[in-house]
């Protein structure tokens, strides 16, 4: 295959090309103090640390109640309405609140893959073009073996001449 056109410079590549964005610090800017508080509950919440806490609290609790002298019993044993409230308050309140810090997840987590895209879209690009400099020099190189009077397929066996 002969190129005939030569191919762009760098300059004018580097003019066409947008730049690349910090997806990151946009989409962190653009955040209000609810979404950052959504984000820091659910980020918290999600881990084997309050988990544990949650355990430890619940064992304490339920351990106490039950194993206690009668008179220091502040939940009665086999009922624990003020542990199952206050479990229910936490649950009620946590629910929707990861809710909210899931879906700022998701949507950061979208940008990150749309500018993932238009990363790989770039470098696509970015090869087309060296590609196109790859074949200009090497249909140069082969017009200088002809005018040179040298058969490629001589210099290099098995390479069939281009015309």
């Amino acid at each position: 295959m002969t190129v005939s056109t030569p191919p762009i410079s760098l300059e004018e590549f580097k003019k066409k090309r947008k730049p690349i964005r910090d997806v990151n610090k946009e989409i962190v800017s653009q955040m209000s103090k609810l979404d950052r508080f959504a984000l820091y509950i659910t980020d918290r919440v999600g881990t084997i640390g309050f988990f544990m806490i949650i355990f430890v609290w619940t064992v304490v609790w339920l351990g106490w109640n039950l194993l206690a002298p009668k008179e220091l019993q502040f939940d009665p044993p086999m009922g624990f309405v003020l542990w199952l409230f206050i479990s229910n308050l936490i649950q009620i309140l946590l629910m929707p609140l990861i809710m909210v810090g899931q879906n700022i997840q998701g949507k950061h987590a979208d940008a990150r893959a749309e500018n993932d895209l238009d990363v790989n879209v770039k470098a696509e690009e970015e090869i087309e073009v060296i590609l196109h400099h790859l074949e200009y020099q090497n249909s140069i190189l082969i017009a200088m073996l002809g005018k040179l009077g040298i058969d490629i397929g001589s210099v290099l066996p098995g390479i069939k001449p281009q015309k």
